[in-house]
């Protein structure tokens, strides 16, 4: 690979360009791993954005992550009685029971995959 350079104002200022990125949204999921990495592991945030690979990976753990929660909650509501009919018999007992059970399913699921090394 060959380095070019533009001169600027006397000085040699070298021509990178960055590789082309990945254009999904990071979201919620995404982002926490972003914050992981950037407070705790600055080595492989800087790696990973110099290699342009970082956006893919904040894209990916998003999607992995935002499916687990979802079958986790499907599946921990099938067992607690949580349906249609609950919902439609009680809302604000539904809501309540559903924000317990999201709360825990992302208790279950995300530590090991946005603050583990899992994805690395």
């Amino acid at each position: 690979m060959e380095l070019t350079y533009t001169e600027i104002n006397g000085y040699l200022i070298p021509d990178l360009i960055l590789p082309e990125t990945d254009t999904r949204p990071i979201g919620k999921y995404g982002e926490l791993r972003r914050q992981f990495l950037q407070e705790h592991r600055p080595d492989l945030f800087d790696l990973m954005l110099l290699e342009g690979t970082l956006h893919s990976h904040l894209a990916d753990v998003d999607t992995e992550a935002r499916q687990m929660v979802e079958d986790t909650i499907n599946q921990m509501a099938r067992q607690q009685g949580v349906d249609e009919a609950l919902k439609r018999a009680d809302p604000l007992d539904w809501a309540g029971r559903m924000n317990a059970i999201k709360n825990a399913a992302e208790e279950m699921v995300l530590p090991d995959l946005l603050y583990g090394d899992a994805l690395e």
